[in-house]
C-alpha cells in the first residue's frame, strides 16, 4: 500500500472514531451545542502522527459532519462551530515527537499540542457566542463574559480529559502518537 493512501486511510479512521466518540459525549447543561467528549482526541493523534496537514484535514472532515447534526442559527456560525473550530485542534500537528524523547518532553509536548489545539477551539467558540449567541446571556450580563464563561465551563474539562487520554497513550503505547509525519 503506498503512504498517501495509508495516511488517507487513518484520516478518514479517525475522523469516523472522532464521530463516534462525540456522539458519546457528556452533554451536562450546556444548551446550545457544548459538550464534553473524546471527539478531539483522534484529531490530536492524526496531528501528532502525521502531522499539521493531516491534523487540520482530520479535524475539517470531523467538523464538516457534526455540522449536519449540530445547532445552528446561521450559516457562518454553524461554519465556525463546527468545520473552523474542529479544524483548529489540528494545529496541534506543529508539536512533533522522536524516539529519543524523555517521558517529561514528551508529556510537556502532548500537553501544549492539546492546549494549543483546545485553546484556538475555544478562541472560534467564544467568537460565535458573542456574535450569535449573546442573546442567551442572563439579563443584565456581559455577553463577552457569558461567552467566556459558557465555552470554558466544557472547553476546559474537554482539554483536560484529552490532555489525559493522549498521556496515558503516550505512556502505554508512544508510537500511536510517534507515526512518520511526511
Amino acid at each position: 500500500m503506498k503512504r498517501p493512501v495509508l495516511h488517507l486511510t487513518e484520516i478518514a479512521m479517525m475522523a469516523a472514531l472522532a464521530i463516534i466518540l462525540d456522539f458519546a459525549s457528556i452533554k451536562g447543561f450546556w444548551g446550545y451545542g457544548g459538550s464534553v467528549s473524546l471527539a478531539m482526541v483522534p484529531i490530536l493523534l492524526m496531528a501528532y502522527r502525521r502531522g499539521l496537514s493531516a491534523g487540520l484535514v482530520t479535524g475539517f472532515i470531523v467538523g464538516a459532519i457534526q455540522m449536519f447534526y449540530g445547532y445552528y442559527f446561521h450559516p457562518v456560525q454553524i461554519f465556525l462551530d463546527y468545520a473552523l473550530a474542529y479544524t483548529v485542534v489540528g494545529f496541534a500537528g506543529i508539536f512533533s515527537f522522536s524516539s529519543t524523547m524523555s517521558s517529561t518532553k514528551r508529556i510537556f509536548v502532548i500537553v501544549g499540542g492539546v492546549f494549543l489545539g483546545s485553546f484556538l477551539r475555544f478562541i472560534v467558540h467564544f467568537i460565535s457566542g458573542v456574535v450569535w449567541f449573546g442573546s442567551f446571556a442572563p439579563e443584565g450580563m456581559n455577553v463577552v463574559w457569558y461567552s467566556i464563561i459558557y465555552n470554558t465551563s466544557y472547553m476546559l474539562p474537554a482539554f483536560l480529559l484529552c490532555a489525559a487520554v493522549l498521556v496515558l497513550l503516550s505512556n502505554t503505547e508512544p508510537r500511536l502518537l510517534q507515526g512518520n509525519q511526511k
